[in-house]
């Protein structure tokens, strides 16, 4: 394969590549001293964000110094509801904080498309990202998934054991199933508009569908994502969108079936036995080495790598942590995992 050609979309494409493209989820981050240095440049994390000369440096560092086969945007999840008009922080050891909401009103303050319009840095950020991407590095757009941003809404911080939003969704579906509307339709416009900007492929984090009974999971993870993106083909947008709901354990093969997603990614808990065996062998997957393992290396580390390989070789695949690097990752685990990937 051309080294100009992007691996990774031709993996969301359906094709099994040899070796698989590589990215890490949260790679852009805390365990790189570049970007240490660049976030302290930033009055505060939204500053950080909204702040394109910023936020493209960060995103480029991991492509510079790894040489990864994504690249994707640095951003948040919950500049959507601080574009929405919530009020959004973020505390040093009290994690995210919003506004809490009380209704499907309290989101009605601002139009979906002028939420979209007050995010223009962040297309800016993508068009430079864009620019300066090697013509092989994918660049990923992303925004939260319906539920997980309006969790956070609901429960007004990230630090919770959700049990407001779970009760909403047993008591009160009707004006949950509303504030996830208005989520989607702000996020559709969100997304269109990273595309235009130049993102080759999006993303869906639903960080928050972990443990769910199966019927809300249905009604706040699949039904809202399948809204979400049949919203976005309807507005035109063609690339292809990974969806990632963390957690979802048994539910994952009808997440695949219903929502229209063209790939998912894999979380730490789920097997590659069970998803050969319940997904469709030429579906696309993402993940899902842990990131707690990245952090031990070793043996068990290259075990672990080198069985994953094996496990989605004939599948369509992109090599991924199943959930985010974390800020005490040594450089040399990672470049340890690159060399074992790029060897096989």
């Amino acid at each position: 394969m051309a080294t100009s050609v992007k691996k990774l979309l031709a993996v969301l494409s359906g094709e099994a590549v040899k070796p698989p493209p590589v990215w890490m989820m949260r790679q852009a981050g805390r365990h790189l001293p570049e970007y240490l240095e660049t976030r302290a440049r930033a009055k505060d994390f939204l500053d950080f964000c909204y702040t394109p000369s910023l936020a493209t440096e960060a995103t480029l560092q991991p492509i510079r110094r790894y040489g990864m086969d994504g690249a994707i945007l640095f951003a948040d999840i919950l500049l959507i509801l601080d574009a929405m008009g919530l009020k959004v922080a973020f505390e040093k050891g009290e994690g995210p904080l919003v506004e809490q909401i009380s209704g499907p009103s309290d989101l009605g303050r601002v139009t979906p498309q002028k939420a979209a319009d007050r995010l223009a840095p962040v297309y800016e950020t993508v068009s430079r990202v864009k620019a300066a991407l090697p013509s092989s590095t994918t660049l990923i757009g992303f925004a939260g998934s319906p539920w997980t941003v309006s969790l956070y809404a609901v429960e007004g911080r990230g630090k919770t054991d959700k049990s407001t939003a779970w009760r909403w969704a047993h008591g009160r579906p009707e004006d949950l199933a509303a504030v996830m509307d208005q989520v989607t339709e702000a996020t559709a416009h969100y997304l269109s508009r990273q595309v235009e900007a130049g993102a080759d492929a999006l993303m869906l984090f639903d960080s928050w569908a972990e443990g769910l009974p199966d019927n809300i999971f249905r009604e706040v993870v699949i039904q809202p994502t399948k809204k979400l993106v049949a919203r976005l083909r309807e507005m035109g947008i063609t690339v292809p969108v990974i969806g990632f709901p963390r957690g979802a354990g048994v539910m994952l093969p009808e997440y695949v079936r219903e929502t229209g997603v063209t790939a998912v990614g894999l979380d730490t808990a789920v097997s590659p036995a069970f998803i050969n065996a319940q997904l469709p062998a030429g579906f696309p997957v993402q993940g899902h080495l842990d990131p707690l393992l990245l952090i031990e290396g070793g043996g068990r580390l290259d075990a672990r790598v080198r069985e994953l390989l094996d496990a989605y070789k004939g599948r369509p695949h992109i090599f991924n942590l199943g959930h985010g690097i974390r800020p005490e990752t040594p450089i040399a685990h990672v470049e340890r995992v690159l060399e074992l990937i790029r060897t096989e």
